[in-house]
Protein backbone atom coordinates (compact mmCIF):
# COMPACT_ATOMS: atom_id res chain seq x y z
CA UNK A 1 0.00 0.00 0.00
CA UNK A 2 3.08 2.57 -0.12
CA UNK A 3 2.01 3.59 -3.53
CA UNK A 4 -1.13 4.62 -2.23
CA UNK A 5 -2.80 7.80 -1.69
CA UNK A 6 -3.12 8.95 1.82
CA UNK A 7 -5.82 10.90 3.68
CA UNK A 8 -5.50 12.23 7.18
CA UNK A 9 -8.35 14.00 9.12
CA UNK A 10 -9.73 14.93 12.68
CA UNK A 11 -12.44 16.26 14.30
CA UNK A 12 -12.12 19.86 15.11
CA UNK A 13 -10.59 19.62 18.57
CA UNK A 14 -7.75 16.92 16.92
CA UNK A 15 -8.11 14.81 19.43
CA UNK A 16 -9.23 12.35 17.45
CA UNK A 17 -6.77 11.72 14.50
CA UNK A 18 -7.00 9.40 11.52
CA UNK A 19 -6.20 8.39 8.08
CA UNK A 20 -6.75 6.03 5.26
CA UNK A 21 -4.55 4.65 2.50
CA UNK A 22 -5.78 3.96 -1.25
CA UNK A 23 -8.92 4.46 -2.82
CA UNK A 24 -12.39 3.93 -0.63
CA UNK A 25 -15.03 1.59 -1.78
CA UNK A 26 -17.35 3.66 -2.72
CA UNK A 27 -18.25 7.34 -1.97
CA UNK A 28 -21.80 8.71 -1.50
CA UNK A 29 -24.49 11.11 -0.26
CA UNK A 30 -27.86 10.35 2.25
CA UNK A 31 -30.15 12.35 2.74
CA UNK A 32 -32.19 10.45 5.10
CA UNK A 33 -33.18 11.80 8.13
CA UNK A 34 -30.72 10.22 10.87
CA UNK A 35 -28.04 11.68 8.13
CA UNK A 36 -29.80 15.01 8.50
CA UNK A 37 -30.08 15.01 11.94
CA UNK A 38 -26.23 14.18 12.77
CA UNK A 39 -24.67 16.33 10.17
CA UNK A 40 -26.76 18.78 10.86
CA UNK A 41 -26.80 19.47 6.86
CA UNK A 42 -29.64 18.95 4.40
CA UNK A 43 -27.34 16.11 3.03
CA UNK A 44 -24.35 13.45 4.50
CA UNK A 45 -21.08 12.91 2.35
CA UNK A 46 -19.18 9.84 3.00
CA UNK A 47 -16.86 7.27 1.92
CA UNK A 48 -15.64 4.06 2.68
CA UNK A 49 -12.80 2.31 3.08
CA UNK A 50 -11.93 -1.39 3.66
CA UNK A 51 -10.97 -1.71 7.63
CA UNK A 52 -7.23 -2.68 6.88
CA UNK A 53 -6.95 1.06 4.90
CA UNK A 54 -7.63 2.82 8.25
CA UNK A 55 -5.54 3.95 11.38
CA UNK A 56 -6.67 6.45 14.08
CA UNK A 57 -6.15 7.62 17.50
CA UNK A 58 -8.32 9.11 20.10
CA UNK A 59 -11.41 8.11 22.47
CA UNK A 60 -14.65 8.39 20.77
CA UNK A 61 -18.22 8.19 22.23
CA UNK A 62 -20.92 6.59 20.00
CA UNK A 63 -24.84 7.05 19.66
CA UNK A 64 -26.36 4.08 17.75
CA UNK A 65 -23.61 3.35 14.89
CA UNK A 66 -22.54 6.97 14.62
CA UNK A 67 -19.28 8.20 16.47
CA UNK A 68 -18.10 11.35 17.59
CA UNK A 69 -15.92 12.81 19.67
CA UNK A 70 -17.01 13.56 22.89
CA UNK A 71 -14.69 16.83 23.78
CA UNK A 72 -15.60 18.86 20.67
CA UNK A 73 -19.05 16.61 19.35
CA UNK A 74 -17.34 16.57 15.36
CA UNK A 75 -18.51 13.63 13.47
CA UNK A 76 -15.74 10.92 13.26
CA UNK A 77 -14.72 7.87 11.08
CA UNK A 78 -17.48 4.91 12.35
CA UNK A 79 -15.73 2.08 12.55
CA UNK A 80 -17.12 -1.54 11.23
CA UNK A 81 -15.50 -5.09 10.88
CA UNK A 82 -14.81 -4.62 7.73
CA UNK A 83 -15.22 -1.15 6.61
CA UNK A 84 -15.12 2.43 7.82
CA UNK A 85 -17.26 5.13 6.92
CA UNK A 86 -15.47 8.43 6.63
CA UNK A 87 -17.44 12.22 6.45
CA UNK A 88 -15.86 13.73 3.64
CA UNK A 89 -15.73 16.98 5.66
CA UNK A 90 -13.58 15.13 8.12
CA UNK A 91 -10.95 14.88 5.96
CA UNK A 92 -7.83 17.86 6.26
CA UNK A 93 -7.13 18.42 2.37
CA UNK A 94 -10.64 20.21 0.90
CA UNK A 95 -11.55 20.45 -1.56
CA UNK A 96 -10.98 16.78 -1.76
CA UNK A 97 -9.39 15.00 -5.15
CA UNK A 98 -11.04 11.78 -6.42
CA UNK A 99 -13.83 11.51 -3.79
CA UNK A 100 -16.53 12.04 -6.44
CA UNK A 101 -20.03 10.54 -5.17
CA UNK A 102 -21.45 7.81 -7.15
CA UNK A 103 -24.75 7.04 -5.60
CA UNK A 104 -27.55 9.10 -3.37
CA UNK A 105 -29.50 7.51 -0.59
CA UNK A 106 -33.02 8.31 0.40
CA UNK A 107 -33.68 11.10 -2.90
CA UNK A 108 -36.82 11.61 -1.99
CA UNK A 109 -36.15 13.49 1.04
CA UNK A 110 -33.53 15.48 -0.42
CA UNK A 111 -34.06 19.65 -1.07
CA UNK A 112 -35.95 20.60 -3.57
CA UNK A 113 -33.26 22.85 -4.45
CA UNK A 114 -30.72 20.17 -4.75
CA UNK A 115 -30.10 18.54 -7.94
CA UNK A 116 -29.67 15.23 -8.29
CA UNK A 117 -25.50 14.50 -8.51
CA UNK A 118 -24.60 13.91 -12.88
CA UNK A 119 -24.06 10.11 -13.56
CA UNK A 120 -24.31 9.26 -9.91
CA UNK A 121 -27.18 6.15 -9.11
CA UNK A 122 -30.28 7.19 -7.63
CA UNK A 123 -31.43 5.02 -4.50
CA UNK A 124 -35.23 5.79 -3.00
CA UNK A 125 -34.05 4.84 0.59
CA UNK A 126 -31.03 2.19 1.33
CA UNK A 127 -28.66 0.38 -1.51
CA UNK A 128 -29.39 -3.41 -1.11
CA UNK A 129 -27.37 -6.20 -2.03
CA UNK A 130 -28.48 -6.54 -5.83
CA UNK A 131 -27.87 -2.69 -6.10
CA UNK A 132 -24.20 -2.48 -7.04
CA UNK A 133 -22.97 1.60 -6.40
CA UNK A 134 -19.38 1.01 -7.99
CA UNK A 135 -18.83 -2.07 -5.10
CA UNK A 136 -20.27 -5.44 -4.34
CA UNK A 137 -23.58 -4.24 -2.84
CA UNK A 138 -23.35 -5.14 0.44
CA UNK A 139 -26.80 -4.02 2.32
CA UNK A 140 -26.42 -0.22 4.59
CA UNK A 141 -28.05 1.50 6.67
CA UNK A 142 -29.16 4.88 5.55
CA UNK A 143 -25.73 6.07 6.26
CA UNK A 144 -24.17 4.07 4.25
CA UNK A 145 -21.92 2.73 7.78
CA UNK A 146 -20.76 -0.57 8.83
CA UNK A 147 -21.74 -1.13 12.10
CA UNK A 148 -20.03 0.33 15.14
CA UNK A 149 -17.68 -2.13 17.14
CA UNK A 150 -18.54 -1.23 20.89
CA UNK A 151 -20.49 -2.03 23.12
CA UNK A 152 -23.57 0.76 22.23
CA UNK A 153 -24.89 4.32 22.35
CA UNK A 154 -22.81 6.92 24.31
CA UNK A 155 -19.91 4.05 25.64
CA UNK A 156 -16.44 5.16 25.27
CA UNK A 157 -14.34 3.80 22.87
CA UNK A 158 -10.44 4.47 21.87
CA UNK A 159 -9.61 3.93 18.13
CA UNK A 160 -6.81 1.78 17.87
CA UNK A 161 -3.74 1.98 15.21
CA UNK A 162 -3.55 -0.22 12.81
Amino acid sequence: MSNDIMRSGSCLCGGVQFRVTGEPLRVGLCHCKDCRKTSGSVFHAFAVWPRQAFEGTGITSTYGDRSFCPTCGSRVPSVGEDEVEVMIGSLDVAPTEGLVPGYELWIGRREHWLHPLPEARQFEHDRTAGDSATDAGEPENGAGAAPEIGPGPDARQGLSPS
